[in-house]
């Protein structure tokens, strides 16, 4: 390997490594919706769940495009096994 791939590794892991201890938890609800939830829990009723399976509903869509673009992609863009090249046998001249 050498010595700028290896730098290139180790500034990768070093920002990861500091993207991961300088995360900070967030609150991503609205403070009604929250309070929606955790009063729903409490009293035995359905609404968290359902609010869960909605967050999980939009988390799921952009996963799904991403990987039917990977797939288009892979259809069009694979290695074709049949693809012959005929390339001569005599050296390039670059006079």
């Amino acid at each position: 390997m050498n010595i700028t791939r290896w730098i290139k590794v180790l500034m990768f892991s070093w920002c990861m490594a500091l993207a991961v201890a300088l995360a900070q938890p967030a609150a991503a609800q609205c403070a009604m919706c929250s309070a929606t939830a955790e009063a729903g829990v409490k009293d035995g009723n359905t609404e968290a769940n359902g609010l869960n399976k909605g967050i999980l509903y939009l988390l799921s869509a952009p996963y799904i495009a991403v990987a039917v673009v990977g797939y288009i992609w892979y259809k069009k863009y694979r290695r074709k096994d049949n693809v012959e090249i005929n390339m001569r046998d005599e050296k390039f001249h670059m006079n």
